[in-house]
């Protein structure tokens, strides 16, 4: 066979593999082509947008493609989570979603109009990080069994403040008093802010608080922080135990924050985001700021994320079913 027929025969050979090939493959093979944005489904300023502007610089570049931020506030998160659900499944749509948008809320609202589980295929679950429970210096309660005593013997009588219905130090603090068989009253507030400001004013008895928030005012000594709401000590509060080690068994709960594409997105997609992300967390400014803020890298796989995401909306399911919070 002479080289001309040899080039023909290839070239046939090579199309026919394209016709035979899913389109889903053929576009997954020269992804990406195009900017990528990163929807945060809150206002620029939060850690949530610090993140995804941080992840995005830096996958950037061995993507070969700029990546956008483009911020979608609304409902708690929902509405910016709902937008990248209902976006073309090609990976130039993602959300950086967290704790309440996708998973706290589909267990509060029989509305939401999209499913964690099933709209979202995961890309990475990057950071965590736990909460603190604090309650003021002077305070009577030193230990979390001082809680729990005067919570038992003065049933809705220990109040603790949150930035609002659902959010993460919520739900934290209705899985303590699932736990541990006692009533806590909620008091929602607009922000951490001020419910931190109503704790340092004696108006409530204590916080589940976001632990750079907290972290100035234990350092001062205004606030005592009696447990951690993780699986182990918080390199910012050594000392400090669990809320398991404080005397409740199987307790944890824990703010995320994870990069998630719309469900049906190329696996091949998937797995060279996951790549840059992944690489992306190992670099030592990453590193360093991430320290800096309290977070905990994780960096969990596509089919980690997603078994983690399921296990998630079932942990807070049973709790608000428990609490009768559903709306």
């Amino acid at each position: 066979m002479d080289v001309l027929k040899r080039k023909i025969l290839a070239t046939f050979a090579a199309a026919g593999l394209a016709m035979a090939l899913p389109a889903g493959s053929l576009m997954a093979q020269s992804w990406p082509e195009e900017p990528i944005t990163i929807v945060v489904p809150f206002p620029p300023g939060g850690s949530t947008d610090l993140l995804a502007r941080k992840i995005g610089e830096a996958i950037s570049g061995p993507l070969g493609q700029p990546v956008v931020v483009e911020n979608r506030g609304g409902a708690g998160g929902t509405v910016g989570a709902n937008y990248v659900a209902n976006a073309d499944p090609d990976g130039y749509t993602l959300l950086m979603g967290v704790t309440g948008s996708n998973a706290i809320s589909a267990a509060l609202r029989d509305d939401l109009p999209y499913s964690p589980t099933e709209d979202f295929d995961p890309v990475s679950i990057v950071i965590s990080s736990p909460l603190v429970l604090v309650v003021r210096s002077d305070s009577d309660f030193e230990t979390v069994e001082d809680v729990l005593t005067y919570a038992r013997e003065n049933p809705d009588s220990f109040t603790h403040g949150t930035p609002g219905v659902g959010t993460s130090m919520h739900m934290s603090a209705e899985l303590f008093g699932l736990v541990s068989d006692t009533s806590l009253v909620h008091v929602p507030y607009q922000g951490s802010a001020a419910a931190l400001q109503d704790l340092l004013g004696g108006q409530i008895d204590a916080m589940f608080g976001d632990i750079l928030v907290t972290s100035e005012y234990i350092t001062s000594g205004r606030l005592r922080p009696l447990a951690v709401t993780g699986t182990q000590e918080h390199f910012l509060l050594e000392g400090v135990p669990t809320v398991e080690e404080a005397g409740l068994d199987g307790y944890s709960a824990f703010s995320w924050q994870g990069l998630f594409a719309p469900a049906g997105t190329p696996p091949q997609v998937l797995d060279t985001l996951y790549a840059a992300v992944s690489d992306a967390l190992q670099s030592d400014d990453i590193q360093a700021l991430f320290r800096e803020r309290g977070f905990l890298v994780e960096g969990m796989s596509p089919a980690e994320s997603k078994q983690f995401i399921a296990d998630e909306v079932a942990k807070w399911t049973e709790v608000v079913d428990a609490a009768g919070l559903k709306n």
